[in-house]
Formats: structure tokens, C-alpha cells, sequence
């Protein structure tokens, strides 16, 4: 890891909140650009609200049922971080980000990413779920879906060999930022209604993903602590909030890039 360890800096926990998609992705970027200039690092946990489909950064819109989407009042908006769409639901989904200064973290990718995993294989052990990084190569079912995507050992993490997590990272200039999905509950029919062009039954979605509240006892309300708790341990983080700054910089970014339409319907080949 970098040369010293993380626990060593001045961190922030954030406790669950809940925004709209844009918002989310915003805050993320907010939270960089107070990394990087001499802020706090920030740990935080998010709940998206309305439901919402998060699309990878080179994703084609096209694999978008936007119609079904807009029906059913389900925000699309797009990540910084490659990969497929994840539908993000209200109750279903459990998010989090952690956002430091780049060169306090190791500059390997595959470092990075299990350093920063570690409070979430954390997470899950306090819930009693038995969950660890994906090992069994597994083919992919449907590309433009990020949980019916071939498993990758690096970022995966599967339970009982289903996926239960993903976990993605961007570099900035002077921040990383990771940002993960842990599944609470699998609706694989609402999932996959947000997609267009493919054939998947939500059986074989079942066989692939599956949420903590199959794998253990632990009520929503408890996973959700067990992740603030785990983050909140593993960087030594105070509890804290936005600034009234940077939330206005972060509506402002929202409304102008995250819930844009020529963000997030832009084509692969316009990027």
C-alpha cells in the first residue's frame, strides 16, 4: 500500500442518505475535489431514491428500455467507472463510497481494490454472510448488465457462487474514488425490465446474483450499520456531513453533467 496506512489520515464517515442518481454521482465527485484539496477523505454510505438504473461509462444507451424506465419512475443516470448498468433499487440496494487523495493509495490497481474491499468483506462477515472475492471463472450471460458480466477476481464478490457485490474505481487527477453495490434483496424481474435486447429469464438472473437477505438474517436496517460500522473502523473515520458548499456544488454538478441528457444518452463513439 502507499506509505502509510489510511487509518493514519483525517477521515470522514458520512452515514446513509438518500439522493437522486445524479446527486449520488455528484457527490462523489464533490468528495474527490475536497480530497484532494487538503479536506477530509470520505467513507460514506448512500441509498439511491427514486430507483436507478446506473449505466457504465461506455455503455450504449440503446440497451436502455427507457420506456419501461420512465413508466415506472426509475431515474438512468451514468457512472465515471466503466462496466455494465445496475439497477440501484430504493430498498434493494445498499451503496457506498470511499474517496481519498491518490497518492495515499496504492498506485496497482489490483492493491487498490482489495485494500479498498476490505471493509466490505468486513461488512459482510459482521451480517454472518460468507462472501469473498470471486474465484471460479463464470461466462457471461448478458454484457450490458454489470451482475451478468463474466466475474472478475479483482472487484466481484460472490457468495455461495453468486455475485452479491460489485465494486468499481476512477482515478482523477489527485483522488481515487471506489464505489460499490451490495445487494440487499434481488428483484431479478425489475432488474432486467430495465434493459432492452435480450432473452435472460429472471431464473438464470437468480442463479447468478443473489442478496443478503438469503444469505443471512440481517433486516436492511442492520446491513446498512454493519457497512457504516466496517467502513467507519477500517479508516478510523469521525462522523461527519457535507458542507453547505459542498452540497450546492454538488446540485450544481448533478444538473449540469449526471442528469443531462447528452451525459447519459450520450454514444460510445461521442465519448
Amino acid at each position: 500500500m502507499a506509505d502509510t496506512d489510511v487509518r493514519d489520515r483525517a477521515w470522514r464517515l458520512i452515514r446513509e442518505q438518500s439522493w437522486s442518481g445524479a446527486m449520488n454521482m455528484a457527490l462523489d465527485e464533490i468528495a474527490a475535489e475536497t480530497a484532494a484539496d487538503g479536506g477530509p477523505r470520505t467513507v460514506r454510505v448512500y441509498r439511491w431514491n427514486p430507483s436507478t438504473l446506473s449505466l457504465g461509462y461506455r455503455q450504449d444507451p440503446d440497451t436502455v428500455d427507457w420506456a419501461f424506465c420512465e413508466r415506472e419512475g426509475i431515474e438512468v443516470t451514468r457512472r465515471q467507472t466503466g462496466g455494465g448498468g445496475i439497477y440501484h433499487d430504493t430498498n434493494g440496494d445498499i451503496s457506498y463510497s470511499i474517496v481519498a487523495p491518490k497518492d495515499e493509495l496504492p498506485s496497482s490497481l489490483m492493491d487498490c481494490y482489495h485494500l479498498l474491499c476490505t471493509p466490505v468483506l468486513d461488512a459482510f462477515e459482521r451480517m454472518g454472510v460468507a462472501a469473498d472475492f470471486a474465484e471460479d471463472e463464470l461466462p457471461e450471460i448478458y454484457h450490458p448488465a454489470c451482475y451478468l458480466r463474466e466475474l472478475h477476481p479483482a472487484h466481484d464478490i460472490v457468495a455461495d457462487g453468486r455475485k452479491i457485490s460489485g465494486n468499481a474505481q476512477y482515478r482523477r487527477k489527485n483522488a481515487v474514488i471506489q464505489h460499490g453495490s451490495l445487494t440487499y434483496s434481488v428483484d431479478a424481474e425489475r432488474h432486467l425490465s430495465t434493459f432492452t435486447g435480450h432473452d435472460v429469464s429472471p431464473e438464470t438472473f437468480r442463479e447468478r446474483v443473489t442478496g443478503i437477505d438469503e444469505e443471512s438474517e440481517t433486516s436492511r436496517s442492520e446491513a446498512v450499520a454493519a457497512v457504516e460500522r466496517a467502513l467507519a473502523d477500517w479508516a478510523a473515520a469521525d462522523d461527519g456531513s457535507w458542507t453547505d458548499d459542498e452540497l450546492e456544488r454538488a446540485r450544481e454538478r448533478a444538473a449540469e453533467k449526471y442528469a443531462d441528457d447528452d451525459w447519459v444518452r450520450r454514444r460510445p463513439d461521442e465519448r
